[in-house]
């Protein structure tokens, strides 16, 4: 009896006792293991899989882990001034010998089941800590006034509802706030309203000092 069993993406004709080399396993030396993707069975009656076959299974045991030939790849790239390039590779392998073929029963012997090296050893990824949230940074900006002590802003040369608008959502309400502006205060200012040079150019603090004293 034999079987066509699939592993590691490959497809693998075996006979109990046969010894053969896979692409590497998750299995010490000694381990017995079993294949369940068998996509054929042959022998007194052939069997095929739609893909593979129910219940059906191939054992084996591990004999050990191994290493393939090295692999020498050498690149020569045309007109590239003689680039070249060489490299060996040696594939793992786990060489192991077939056991015993089931045509059913397979899914109950609790043997473990032939997985693949690189899924095997694979740790599930640790859980990133949640990012805390940076508190909004507080824009420099006048202490507002209370809604009633504001200011009629639109009173200042140049200031209209846009203006005004921008004015109050950088805290500014009330004269005595502009007219206590330094140099800074009014660099800052500019830069925020995008308008530079117009607190200086509309004399800004110089009307709001008008209008306190008023």
């Amino acid at each position: 009896m034999f079987a066509v069993l699939k592993t590691g993406g490959k497809q693998y004709k075996v006979q109990s006792g046969d010894v053969l080399r896979v692409e590497k396993l998750a299995a010490d030396a000694g381990e017995t293991i079993q294949f369940n993707e068998i996509l054929m069975l042959g022998g007194d009656s052939t069997v095929l899989g739609t893909p593979t076959i129910a219940g059906a299974a191939v054992q084996a045991t591990v004999i050990d882990q191994i290493k393939g030939d090295k692999v020498i790849n050498f690149v020569k790239r045309r007109r590239k001034h003689s680039s070249k390039r060489t490299k060996g590779h040696r594939q793992k392998l786990t060489l192991l010998r077939i056991t015993d073929i089931l045509a059913d029963g397979g899914d109950a012997t609790g043997v473990k089941a032939a997985v693949g090296g690189s899924v095997a050893v694979a740790a599930a990824p640790a859980a990133k800590p949640a990012k805390k949230k940076a508190a909004p940074k507080a824009e420099a900006a006048a202490p507002a006034a209370d809604a009633g002590t504001a200011d009629n802003l639109k009173e200042l040369s140049g200031v209209g509802p846009a203006l005004e608008k921008k004015l109050l959502e950088a805290g500014v309400t009330t004269f005595a706030q502009i007219a206590g502006w330094s140099a800074d205060d009014i660099a800052a200012m500019d830069e925020k309203l995008s308008f530079k040079g117009r607190i200086e150019r509309e004399g800004w603090v110089d009307q709001a000092k008008a209008k306190l004293a008023e």
